[in-house]
């Protein structure tokens, strides 16, 4: 493990400078910058847990376990802090309600195995093969599709307590608009607190647990269960979160790249076995799968701080955060008005993140086999279809991300044999300034 540089005098950051992964600032200002980190993974963090019934302290224990682990794996020279992933709320959710807790952690095993053989081929063979089996339109697809299908479950939950969910959801709108910088990046978080503050005032929380739950004490495990019946199903409505997560990482990888050195897209692989491993981790007793964090990626720009220091001391924080059973208890006690509120932006927000695939790579929907391979499958997500044959089912998300698989790659082969101009044609040309003011 190399050992880190000081950069500079150790307390500022000179216009125009960066310090680098394999470069800190002194301690001080690296414990500061690594409890940024937490306060910015932590509003998505909980969230996922809470909505999924896993335990909170569970899921932070392991999410920093993960982020160490990652950068362990990526010889310390990739800065990330892994976080809960949304792509895994909604395969939870209804393995959860169908099968219980244990296979819906088998099914987050299988996706983290999935992902780090994947991760494997990728360091040795390269990532060009992913661009080809998941073009823009088919990952825009799948990315929104999961967003969408979640629909009907923040409804669920908004029409429990309307007036609280209202608030939240404005709130959280509001602060997006309303503050710049870091502030802004968390307004789900904020708009959270907003409405916990609402549901205390209007008397609808609960607090026994809260009042029973120790200060200090090991967090609450379940081990992942491939032995019940019905397992086997849920595992294949996981299998297209492998997608997303493949899509995230490589998303993150060049993200940093780009801000700081265009070497570190070499260890691409790295950061999808890590992530991988950490997944299969979380699942196998007990807490979320992991993922990349675009909010830690904002923390990184803002302060100019890429150091892998910081990301080892908020993977710390959450560890030790997550050895309180009493905060666990208090996330837990979030009402639903709350939850429906913040889901009705945060779903529609991934889907949002989908159709920006769309958008920034110029899909051109003009092309019958793109408008096929979008159409059907938001469709299909967002209606629930399902299939059946006996004892094993099929639900909406798998389903709809086959069906955009299909129908994009079967349908660009049969429109080019013949001919027909019905094929993605790539993306569609820039005219003329994209976006913004020219002036």
């Amino acid at each position: 493990m190399p050992i880190w540089k000081l950069h500079g005098n150790g307390r500022t950051v000179a216009p125009g400078d960066v310090v680098r992964p394999d470069e800190r600032l002194n301690w001080g200002a690296t414990v500061a910058i690594g409890a940024q980190h937490v306060v910015a993974m932590f509003g998505a963090t909980f969230l996922v847990p809470v909505l999924t019934g896993f335990p909170v302290s569970t899921t932070l224990l392991f999410s920093g376990i993960g982020t160490l682990l990652f950068l362990i794996v990526t010889r310390n020279k990739l800065p990330s802090y892994l976080g809960s992933s949304f792509a895994f709320i909604a395969p939870v959710t209804a393995a959860t309600a169908s099968q219980g807790m244990g296979s819906a952690l088998a099914g987050i095993v299988a996706v983290g195995v999935m992902l780090a053989i994947i991760g494997f081929v990728v360091q040795f063979a390269g990532i060009a093969w992913i661009d080809r089996l998941m073009p823009p339109v088919v990952a825009g697809a799948i990315v929104a599709l999961i967003g969408f299908n979640l629909a009907p479950v923040a409804w669920t939950n908004f029409q429990q307590q309307p007036l609280t969910a209202t608030i939240t959801l404005c709130s959280v709108i509001l602060f997006s608009v309303l503050f710049r910088g870091f502030l802004g990046r968390i307004s789900i978080f904020l708009g959270v607190v907003v409405g916990y503050l609402v549901a205390v005032i209007s008397g609808e929380i609960d607090y026994s647990a809260v009042a029973d739950a120790p200060w200090i004490g090991l967090p609450e495990f379940h081990l992942a269960n491939f032995a019940a019946p019905g397992t086997w199903n849920v595992i294949a409505m996981f299998l297209p979160v492998v997608l997303v997560l493949i899509a995230e990482n490589v998303g993150h990888v060049r993200g940093v790249a780009t801000m700081t050195d265009a070497s570190i897209n070499r260890h691409t692989g790295r950061a999808l076995i890590a992530d991988g491993l950490a997944t299969t981790l979380a699942g196998a007793y007990g807490g979320s799968g992991t993922t990349t964090y675009g909010e830690n990626i904002g923390v990184m720009a803002a302060t100019r701080v890429y150091s892998t220091a910081a990301y080892w001391v908020a993977g710390s924080f959450a560890i030790l955060l997550s050895l309180s059973p009493k905060v666990g208890a208090v996330f837990n006690s979030i009402p639903p008005g709350v939850l429906g509120g913040v889901t009705t932006a945060l779903y529609g927000l991934i889907g949002i993140i989908g159709i920006k695939i769309w958008v920034d790579n110029r899909v051109d929907f003009s092309r019958p086999v793109n408008q096929y391979t979008g159409a059907v499958a938001l469709v299909m997500a967002i209606a629930g279809f399902t299939m059946q044959w006996g004892e094993f089912q099929l639900g909406a998300i798998v389903l709809a991300a086959a069906a955009a698989l299909v129908i994009y790659h079967l349908g660009n082969a049969i429109a080019r044999w013949r001919g027909s101009g019905a094929d993605d044609g790539g993306p569609i040309p820039a005219v003329g300034q994209l976006g913004g003011d020219p002036h």
